[in-house]
């Protein structure tokens, strides 16, 4: 008897793909480090809608990579052992080549903490086989009511972090970003230039912006805020240092990406010119006040105005190009683009 989930899956890739494609294949990405405690019963959440797991130890201390493969029976999982720790996204990027190259349609990735919820996984999924999304992520802030759980300083440096990401990765209607609980088709992941993303906590981060160069739809898709009396590996001084910093390399990248190297269009004109409109007026303006101050002498209403002006018209550049940016965010899905060119 055939599980209704998987049924209802199934459903959804032969009515998006066609008569002739093969029926779609779920595969799951757990990265493992010093989860020992949680990763039996994680595996053991998955439902049957799911064809593999990949268990990737990033060279764990607690050698998890050996404790699954000899407790765990579940003829879906293959582990995958790093030599040296390659940081999450490393080991996230370990699962993906495997599972591409095992022939998966969707790659969902979900920590071995215990902190995520497997069933959740055909709601991941259904977006991508209906061809709506390439990749879907979490959002634990979408039920105001939940979010009371999350503990506070975690809730500020996401809200700063989702702010810090709408700018630097182009998707302006996304939030959480740093929710590790994503799924991927297979042919969108082809195209990520896996030994340029960063490795590390910035990793889901740097996904969005990977994906937004690759012209990729990605949907938030609701989750509850469930919290344990694990330690936060988000610290206040890495997002105003480290974040900071590669949030301004790929904000700049982008835009030379998107708006010169691959596409040309007002708003690449829009964007310099309010800067360098609203540059001058600033400095202008600050510039004779301070020589008006030193002298007592109140400046001429001309002076003024030739202060005021290029500030006013560089900030609604500067507005213009925000909306143009805001609604360039891709809304056709990377692998309908791509199909017919993935080698299979």
């Amino acid at each position: 008897m055939n599980h209704p989930m998987t049924s209802t899956l199934d459903a959804a890739a032969s009515s998006q793909a066609g008569p002739t494609r093969p029926a779609a294949t779920i595969a799951v990405v757990i990265p493992s480090y010093r989860v020992t405690r949680h990763i039996l019963g994680v595996i053991a959440g998955i439902g049957p809608e799911v064809a593999r797991v990949y268990v990737v130890d990033d060279k764990c201390p607690d050698a998890s990579g050996a404790f699954v493969r000899a407790n765990c029976t579940d003829p879906r999982v293959t582990v995958i052992e790093h030599a040296e720790n390659q940081g999450v996204g490393g080991a996230v990027m370990s699962g993906y080549r495997a599972a591409i190259l095992d022939g998966a349609t969707v790659i969902v990735k979900v920590d071995g903490d215990g902190q995520m919820d497997a069933s959740l996984i055909p709601a991941f999924v259904a977006p991508i086989l209906s061809g709506e999304a390439d990749y879907t992520k979490g959002n634990r802030f979408f039920n105001l009511e939940q979010i009371r759980s999350m503990p506070p300083m975690r809730l500020f440096g996401n809200a700063m972090l989702s702010l810090l990401t709408k700018l630097s990765s182009g998707y302006w209607d996304l939030f959480d970003p740093t929710n590790g609980f994503t799924a991927i088709h297979a042919d969108a992941a082809r195209f990520l230039p896996f030994d340029k993303i960063s490795q590390r906590y910035f990793f889901e981060t740097d996904m969005l912006f990977r994906l937004n160069t690759l012209g990729a739809v990605v949907v938030d898709v609701p989750m509850d805020a469930v919290y344990g009396d694990e330690v936060s590996n988000l610290k206040i001084s890495r997002i105003v240092t480290e974040f900071a910093a590669k949030h301004v390399r790929n904000f700049f990248k982008r835009l030379f990406y998107n708006y010169y190297l691959r596409n040309m269009s007002l708003a690449s004109i829009e964007l310099p010119l309010g800067v360098l409109l609203l540059t001058f007026g600033t400095v202008f303006g600050v510039a004779h006040w301070i020589d008006g101050a030193q002298h007592d002498v109140a400046a001429p209403a001309g002076t003024v105005m030739l202060a005021a002006l290029p500030v006013i018209m560089g900030v609604q550049l500067i507005l213009a190009f925000l909306a143009y940016d805001i609604a360039a965010v891709p809304r056709r899905p990377l692998h309908k683009k791509t199909r017919f060119r993935v080698q299979r």
